[in-house]
């Protein structure tokens, strides 16, 4: 079992439950979520943020009925395997905050009643890094709750022939008509084998050392906090898995720096009037923080059957 997660009410929790997608308008963000929804065949919600929306609107509210003189507890659209949060920073920081109990704890509690949320539970937010008007800028606790950040650029010239030529082709084409090809089991299988991939203690040095130096970096006034170095090495772990290795690598650590580490980093006032940006200071951190020397697969195939031998060994195993 992966030690960075707990199980609180039968929902297991940890840094895994949210991304955020940010990109310019009319990239595809919500169908992209949506597609996922449907193609892991999640049962899912989308909220349209909005600055008028309320915590209730989300989480959801006891509602009186007449009929039988009651109170009955009306959830919200957060009651969902996953939750598409459209324009997630047009919502107020009141509403913002409604998430963070459910994206960090995985339930939420109304009007005094603790809720457990299904499993799995997963909070997909997208947002426009452009249009600043009417918005609310992610503040750093709601933004440090998101396990990585994908930017979602416009394609070049080929890429974007190639999208018109499907539509051309087929114009009812949208997130509706993905097909499903995994089921809820097949997702929480595959979760258990993640957490099962090895990790040696050069790697995980590795990762503590790529997040200790955004800190000491003369450009960041906040670098990734604890949050970021287990969501590092969770999501080095499922890029193993999905090569098929039983064990991480630096290069799965180095593939997904960026993508963890670059909501996280508040730049200093100097750093932002100098146009420093938080993905060149992630740079100048790879550049910087050497890898460990037995980065080979061979050799880290090796510590892993060394580790297990280990293992067998602790637990009353004979090792001939």
């Amino acid at each position: 079992m992966d030690r960075s997660r707990t199980d609180r009410g039968g929902v297991t929790v940890g840094p895994e439950r949210s991304g955020l997608l940010e990109g310019v308008p009319g990239v595809a963000k919500t169908t992209l979520a949506q597609s996922f929804a449907r193609a892991s065949g999640l049962a899912y919600t989308r909220v349209q943020m909005t600055p008028d929306l309320l915590p209730a609107d989300i989480t959801g509210t006891s509602v009186y009925r007449s009929q039988t003189g009651e109170f009955q507890l009306q959830k919200g659209p957060i009651f969902a395997n996953l939750v598409v949060a459209d324009e997630i920073n047009r919502a107020t920081p009141k509403t913002q905050s409604a998430l963070l109990e459910a994206m960090e704890e995985g339930h939420v509690t109304i009007e005094g009643e603790t809720l457990a949320l299904p499993d799995p539970f997963v909070v997909i937010a997208t947002q426009n890094p452009i249009e600043m008007e009417g918005t609310f800028e992610l503040p750093e606790a709601q933004r440090d709750r998101f396990l990585l950040k994908l930017t979602v650029d416009i394609p070049d010239r080929d890429e974007e022939r190639r999208v018109l030529d499907r539509f051309n082709d087929a114009p009812e084409l949208d997130a509706e008509s993905v097909e499903q090809v995994v089921d809820t089991e097949t997702l929480t299988a595959a979760r258990e084998v993640v957490s099962d991939v090895h990790v040696a203690d050069s790697v995980r040095e590795y990762v503590l050392d790529l997040v200790a130096a955004t800190r000491d970096h003369p450009d960041v006034e906040h670098g990734g906090s604890m949050r970021a170095s287990l969501g590092l090495l969770n999501v080095a772990k499922a890029r193993a898995a999905i090569h098929g290795r039983e064990y991480v690598i630096p290069d799965d650590v180095k593939a997904l720096a960026r993508a963890v580490l670059l909501h996280r980093l508040v730049l200093t006032a100097d750093a932002e009037l100098s146009d420093v940006s938080p993905a060149s200071v992630i740079d100048d951190v790879l550049a910087d923080v050497t890898p460990p020397g037995g980065d080979s697969e061979t050799e880290l195939a090796a510590a892993t059957e060394m580790a297990d031998v280990e293992e067998s060994a602790t637990d009353g195993g004979s090792v001939e």
